[in-house]
C-alpha cells in the first residue's frame, strides 16, 4: 500500500518521496544555544529532520530561537502533557510526536488536534513496546499486534477529529517485534511509517539490530523516514542511517569500500591495506565504490565492477577503473599509487 504524502516543514515524507534521515538531540532543550549547535552538527552530517524533547515550558520557549538558527524541520517530542505540544505548535514547531499511552484523555488529544489543524502541523503517533496502554497489555501483551492496535486506536481518535496528517512509528527493543509490527501496519494503514529499533544500544550490536530491522523493512518497500537509535553522540546515528540507505540501494552518496574477508589464498596483509585506504579517504558526499580484494579468484571481478578497484597477487596487484584494466604494479608501491588514484577520483 502506497503511503500518504505530507510535508514536515519543507520536507516531503511518504507518497514516494525519498526516505528521510532523522535523529534526536540529547542536549537539554532549555539550553537553546547548545541544542542549536548540536542540530547544526547533525545538519552537516546529513540529518534531514530532527527531534528534541519538550518536557517543560522552558523547552517550548526555546523553539523560536532554535528554529531561527537551524535549517531542517523540527519535531517536538511530547510526553504526558498535551499543553506542551500546543505550546510547541504555537512557537513554530514543524511536527509533534506524542505517545498514545501517556498523553492523556481523548479531550486532551482533541485540544492538541485543534491546534495542529489550525497551523497544518503533522502529528507522529509514537508507539513504544515499553509503554503500551494497560488495556492493550491485558489483551495483547507486548506484541506486534498490540503495538499496531495501540497505534490504530489513536489514529481513530485523530480521524474522528477530522485530522489526517499523521505519521506512525512502532518501535520495540527487539528486531522481530519491530519488523512484524510495521509489516502489519503497511497492510492496514495509508499513513507514512517512521522506522527504527528503539533502545538498540551503542556499539556493534546496536548497529546490527538497527541495520537488520530498518533494512529488512526498506527492502520490502516499507518505511518513509528512519532514525537509527544509538546511545551517545547523535551524529553517529546520521552516518549509520546513510550507510543503511546506501546498503539497500536507496542512496548512492558517500564512499563505499568493498573488501574480501580473506582466506588461505591471500598473500598480502589485506586488513592493514584496507585500513590504510579507509584512513586516507577525505570527508566527502561524492559517490564512489572502491574494491580492495585479496586474491585472483573473486578479486579481478569485484575490482572491475567498482568505480575503482585493486586485486592483489603475491607480489603485485592490478588496478581497474570503471571496468577497465589500468595498470599492474609491484608491492608495496602499488598501494600508495592506488590511494593517490582514489583521492583523484574524489576531487
Amino acid at each position: 500500500m502506497a503511503s500518504k504524502r505530507m510535508m514536515i516543514g519543507n520536507t516531503a515524507v511518504g507518497g514516494g518521496a525519498p526516505v528521510t534521515i532523522q535523529s534526536m538531540t540529547n542536549t537539554d532543550t532549555r539550553d537553546a544555544v547548545r541544542t542549536t549547535e548540536q542540530i547544526l552538527s547533525l545538519e552537516n552530517a546529513g540529518c534531514e529532520i530532527v527531534r528534541f524533547s519538550v518536557y517543560d515550558e522552558d523547552c517550548a520557549a526555546s523553539i523560536p530561537y532554535i528554529k531561527a538558527h537551524t535549517h531542517i524541520p523540527l519535531v517536538a517530542d511530547i510526553h504526558f502533557d498535551h499543553r506542551l505540544a500546543i505550546a510547541a505548535i504555537e512557537n513554530g514547531i514543524d511536527k509533534v510526536r506524542i505517545n498514545p499511552g501517556n498523553i492523556g484523555s481523548e479531550q486532551k488529544v482533541r485540544e492538541l488536534v485543534a491546534a495542529a489543524k489550525d497551523r497544518n502541523i503533522p502529528i507522529r503517533i509514537g508507539v513504544n513496546g515499553g509503554s503500551l496502554e494497560k488495556d492493550i497489555l491485558r489483551k495483547y501483551g507486548v506484541t506486534p499486534e498490540g503495538m499496531l492496535e495501540s497505534a490504530l486506536s489513536h489514529v481513530a481518535i485523530l480521524e474522528k477529529c477530522g485530522f489526517y496528517d499523521i505519521v506512525i512509528s512502532m518501535k520495540a527493543s527487539t528486531v522481530q517485534k519491530t519488523v512484524q509490527a510495521n509489516r502489519l501496519a503497511s497492510k492496514r494503514t495509508p499513513y507514512p511509517l517512521h522506522l527504527g529499533v528503539t533502545e538498540a544500544g551503542m556499539g556493534e550490536a546496536a548497529m546490527v539490530k538497527s541495520s537488520i530491522g530498518i533494512g529488512s523493512l526498506l527492502l520490502d518497500g516499507i518505511g518513509d523516514t528512519i532514525r537509527v537509535s544509538l546511545t551517545g553522540d547523535p551524529v553517529r546515528e546520521v552516518y549509520a542511517a546513510k550507510r543503511i540507505l546506501a546498503a539497500v540501494g536507496l542512496r548512492s552518496e558517500g564512499v563505499e569500500v568493498v573488501s574480501c574477508p580473506t582466506c588461505g589464498r591471500t598473500r598480502v596483509d589485506l586488513a592493514s591495506i584496507v585500513k590504510k585506504v579507509e584512513e586516507s579517504l577525505p570527508e566527502t558526499d561524492k559517490s564512489l565504490r572502491i574494491a580492495v580484494m585479496g586474491c585472483a579468484v573473486n578479486g579481478p571481478g569485484e575490482a572491475r565492477e567498482a568505480d575503482i578497484g585493486i586485486a592483489f597477487g603475491s607480489k603485485n596487484a592490478v588496478v581497474f577503473k570503471k571496468g577497465e584494466l589500468c595498470y599492474s604494479d609491484k608491492l608495496p608501491e602499488v598501494v600508495d599509487r592506488f590511494i593517490s588514484d582514489v583521492k583523484s577520483e574524489l576531487q
